[in-house]
């Protein structure tokens, strides 16, 4: 801490309150303190200085603006403050990597300390070492209270006890009895379900009929796909309770029944779909989307005109040369041609595509998350190195660590990316069993476009068409569960 002295510096203060329920001063109360501080050692603080952030963990920098917001002036070409006032050192940070990094980088670049009035700290390497032994025993503190959080919600699910707040459908009536019906919002619930497994409208469809008619969300918000996802695979509504791996009966009365769950999880598992293709109910026709063009790669716009065609909008909006239009008519009657092919025994490809289950992250997603935490490393060496903390060699080292481990992550990321064609019996037998169903649902002029649209949707995964080979090729897929 500095001593008292006649020349004034400027000052900001650090504020923060947990999101723990422990005994802790008030934003109000912290500033009280740390502007009386300020005001007994020559430290002027400007209001636009003083930075609140209210339950926020401390656990992470990158999920607090004000301190980022703060670090951001610090680092500018003229810092406004030349000292931060914190409460406790655990107010700055209760993750000691990030701490260091962060008082290290203020001091020695930007010329600017970091002071906790409630800590004070001799000058020199012994004062230093109590300043880390503080910082080690808040990061402590911060990891422990998270794990008995976790144990005490662990506990709580063994016996089979609500760890959140009423799902659409249900409400809390209080002293710990079970939750209640509300049956006009369990009307909605019956819907969805009806509406995606019997119908088989797809979320995005069934989020706009629900908005047309006024019906809104538990938390009062418009319908989105989303919201029908999480519903469609919440075992709430069946009378369960899952939290953290744990399952358990519930004492609630259920609104779906089993089997009617698990044709709606059995769907949404089975439902394969590439990125950027719209929802079918988005569409103009039950091809949208699905139709290529050979020459670039988009897709085939659908114009609804005297003689209905479809065209590749690039090339309607001039980006390239070589038409791809082709009639309606003539589309649809070559997918019924193919289709009728197939039954009848020509051979075909196809490839095997894993679709994970609705509660278990996607594969590739996963290893993206993990490249994005690298970059995240990969920033804070850095740091490390132009603070003057690690060594020239040593941030050679952990550059080329972390380089090696980008290497294997991107390995394994192009290699849940890569799907192997199959043909085996067993998976012919299904996709042609598909294909059977598919070529049912298109002949009949019963089923609306949406319908039709969802199922070709369930085997087909693009079309590609050539107009100058006159050529439609098809790329079919089976999905599966792992």
């Amino acid at each position: 801490m500095k001593k008292s002295s006649d020349a004034l510096s400027y000052a900001a203060l650090y504020i923060r309150v947990s999101t723990d329920k422990q005994e802790e001063l008030s934003p109000d109360a912290q500033k009280r303190l740390l502007l009386d501080f300020a005001d007994k050692h020559n430290m002027l603080v400007m209001p636009e200085y003083i930075f609140i952030e209210n339950g926020i963990s401390g656990r992470k920098a990158d999920k607090r603006p004000e301190f980022q917001r703060m670090i951001a002036l610090a680092k500018s070409e003229d810092p406004p403050f030349s000292e931060i006032l914190v409460w406790k050192f655990s107010r700055f940070a209760r993750n000691q990597e990030e701490s260091i990094v962060y008082k290290s980088m203020l001091k020695k670049q930007c010329g600017v300390n970091v002071t906790s009035i409630t800590e004070p700290l001799i000058e020199g390497p012994f004062g230093s070492l109590i300043e880390r032994i503080i910082e080690w025993m808040d990061e402590y503190y911060s990891i422990n209270l998270s794990g008995e959080v976790i144990r005490g919600m662990t506990e709580k699910a063994m016996r089979g006890g609500y760890q959140t707040t009423p799902s659409l459908g249900y409400a809390s009536p209080g002293h710990g009895k079970p939750f209640e019906v509300v049956e006009k919002e369990a009307e909605t619930v019956r819907y969805i379900f009806n509406e995606y497994v019997n119908r088989h409208r797809d979320p995005t469809s069934i989020a706009r009929s629900l908005n047309q008619k006024g019906v809104l969300t538990k938390r009062g918000n418009p319908f989105e796909k989303r919201n029908v996802c999480y519903i469609l695979a919440n075992p709430f509504y069946t009378g369960k309770l899952v939290w953290n791996g744990i399952e358990r009966d519930g004492v609630h009365e259920r609104i779906i029944d089993p089997d009617l769950f698990r044709a709606a999880c059995d769907r949404l598992r089975s439902q394969y779909r590439p990125k950027r293709r719209r929802n079918v109910s988005a569409c103009a026709h039950w091809l949208s989307g699905l139709v290529k063009c050979s020459i670039c790669g988009s897709s085939l716009g659908y114009n609804k005109d005297k003689y209905p065609f479809f065209q590749c909008w690039k090339y309607a909006k001039g980006m390239h040369q070589g038409s791809s239009w082709i009639s309606e008519r003539t589309l649809v009657n070559g997918v019924m041609e193919y289709f009728e092919r197939l039954l009848d025994g020509e051979d075909f490809d196809f490839t095997l595509r894993t679709v994970a289950a609705s509660e278990e992250p996607d594969e590739t997603e996963m290893y993206e998350k993990e490249l994005k935490k690298l970059e995240i490393r990969e920033g804070r060496i850095r740091e490390a190195y132009e603070a003057g903390i690690d060594t020239l060699e040593e941030y050679k080292v952990s550059r080329q660590r972390l380089a090696d481990e980008r290497k294997r992550i991107t390995a394994l990321l192009q290699e849940a990316e890569k799907e192997e064609p199959r043909n085996n019996t067993e998976d012919r037998k299904n996709i042609l069993s598909r294909i059977q169903t598919v070529y049912d649902v298109l002949k009949s002029d019963a089923v609306d476009y949406e319908i039709k649209g969802t199922f070709i949707r369930s085997v087909v995964e693009e079309i590609v068409w050539n107009r100058q080979e006159n050529t439609l090729t098809f790329h079919l897929y089976l999905a599966e569960t792992p």
